[in-house]
């Protein structure tokens, strides 16, 4: 339980990254994630098209140290909350959708929450730093990582192989380090994997249609990604 007195504090301490008070975000710590298995979804809209709505697969379910649940989606550069998202077209979040029962819905599956609690109830971890790694987790969902050291006008694929996250609420995307691997399939835990955010050539991710579509040249693809070479 977050000590109130604590939080009580930093309500008066503003992140000047965020703009928000550090209570707010203490409270938004992910302590536990559970991946999503089913093949749910998150729905979106942008101002470019209002009259349509998009769908990305969730990758996992977080839990927060507020007791909050949220659904978690690779989304440019990050992994961040399904309601929290936002990008350059004003990217608005619409909800939860399972396409096997057609079914539109805005919180998180009360399975996952009983998953979630549960399992933060039995695992309590002693950790020395806050870089350490509190769970490892596949990833399900075909992420891709786009990687570019000359503004796009070449660029690198790299499935994410897991997503780990650690005791300080960073999630972290593992790629592989080709020149380290010993064992292959290359699994989660690897010693052979590194975050994508640690390479300094790192831009976004993709998901895995748009990547293999990019694999195979398709001309569609191709020309969105020459939309976002650097001048």
């Amino acid at each position: 339980m977050p000590n109130m007195a604590i939080d009580h504090q930093l309500d008066n301490v503003i992140d000047i990254f965020t703009r928000k008070p550090l209570s707010e975000l203490s409270n938004n710590k992910l302590i536990r994630i559970a991946p999503e298995l089913d093949g749910l979804e998150m729905l979106y809209s942008n101002s470019e098209n209002p009259e349509k709505l998009f769908s990305v697969k969730v990758l996992a379910w977080g839990l927060r140290l507020s007791g909050e649940v949220v659904g978690l989606v690779p989304w440019l550069d990050e992994l961040v909350a399904c309601d929290e998202i936002n990008d350059p077209l004003n990217g608005q979040w619409q909800g939860y959708y399972d396409q096997g029962v057609d079914e539109l819905f805005f919180a998180a599956p009360l399975h996952k929450v009983v998953e979630l609690e549960t399992a933060a109830d039995y695992y309590e971890y002693q950790c020395d730093s806050g870089r350490e790694i509190i769970q490892e987790v596949p990833d399900s969902i075909g992420t891709h990582a786009v990687l570019s050291a000359d503004g796009f006008h070449s660029i690198t694929l790299k499935e994410v192989i897991s997503w780990r996250l650690l005791q300080d609420g960073t999630m972290e995307a593992m790629l592989i380090d080709e020149d380290k691997v010993v064992n292959t399939p290359v699994l989660p835990g690897d010693s052979c994997l590194y975050a994508a955010d640690k390479s300094q050539d790192f831009r976004y991710f993709f998901q895995h249609h748009i990547a293999n579509q990019l694999k195979s040249q398709d001309p569609e693809a191709i020309a969105a990604i020459s939309l976002l070479e650097e001048n």
